[in-house]
């Protein structure tokens, strides 16, 4: 018992001692804070002083310098005599004639600084100017250019339909339409599927006419649609008709006119059989299927 308590004892000395002892810093630190705050503002206060001083040394230098001039003017103009009056007259206009030929000095310096910026503004406006300008030139040749194109692409498809003119081959409703680029719903096949021509509603048996004048290239059993009369057109035109009934009134190699009958409407094509009767009709241009009813007329 007796030894904890001496423990204890010791071990409360070494709190207060320790207590004690931060407390000692802590006011060192404080004083040691408190000095170099002190040291600091003398020296700016030392500082302050000395730019003081300069400013000051500086403003009697230049009053010094002030007065050797007038001095000088005053020797230079003969400036002085028997009449004190006259003299400070003298020295007044002096004074005065110096004030204005700096504030002249300064508003001439001025003055050019403004119109040398106004001119700088000037070019640059003209320079901005011409810049928008040359943009626009630019532009508008490019769109002359690209209008000029079109122009000359139209005129040629113009010319292409002028030079060969088609007619329906059958007379009727267009029931299903080109889709060379988007996809229509078959009912024979129950799916949605590419169109390369058009399918023209006519009764069976309706007398199918050549589009235009050509060469019959070949007379076929297509897989897909069924009886195909195809003839060669002049400046690259194909035309195509198929599901056919017959095709007896031409043969391969023969010459047709326009309107001249090449055959019948049927319902032979496999991938149309659930539709009504109709001829399938394909247009094609150099070898690639375009839409004919730009074409028909």
């Amino acid at each position: 018992m007796r030894r904890e308590k001496r423990n204890n004892n010791n071990l409360e000395d070494k709190v207060k001692w320790g207590k004690l002892i931060s407390f000692i810093v802590a006011i060192i630190l404080l004083i040691i804070a408190i000095m170099l705050s002190m040291s600091s503002e003398t020296t700016v206060g030392e500082l302050n002083y000395n730019r003081i001083s300069n400013e000051n040394n500086s403003i009697e230098s230049a009053s010094s310098d002030l007065s050797k001039n007038v001095n000088q003017v005053l020797k230079q103009n003969n400036v002085g005599g028997d009449n004190a009056e006259e003299d400070d007259n003298e020295i007044n206009e002096i004074k005065e004639s110096l004030t204005t030929n700096n504030i002249i000095s300064n508003n001439t310096t001025s003055s050019s600084n403004v119109t040398n910026q106004t001119e700088g503004k000037e070019v640059g406006a003209n320079v901005t100017a011409i810049n928008e300008n040359n943009e626009n030139s630019e532009t508008n040749n490019s769109n002359t250019t690209e209008n000029q194109t079109q122009s000359n692409d139209a005129k040629k498809t113009e010319d292409n339909v002028n030079k060969t003119q088609f007619i329906f081959p059958v007379e009727g409703e267009v029931i299903k339409e080109f889709a060379k680029g988007n996809l229509i719903y078959s009912e024979t096949l129950e799916e949605w599927i590419t169109h390369l021509g058009i399918d023209i509603k006519a009764d069976r048996t309706t007398v199918v006419k050549a589009t235009a004048d050509g060469t019959v290239k070949s007379i076929k059993n297509d897989p897909r649609y069924g009886l195909t009369v195809t003839i060669e057109h002049n400046d690259g035109y194909t035309s195509v008709y198929s599901s056919l009934l017959s095709a007896e009134f031409v043969k391969e190699g023969e010459k047709v006119t326009q309107g001249q009958t090449i055959g019948t409407v049927g319902n032979s094509s496999v991938f149309e059989v659930a539709e009504d009767n109709h001829l399938h009709f394909e247009l094609l241009k150099d070898g690639s299927n375009i839409n004919p009813e730009i074409y028909l007329k």
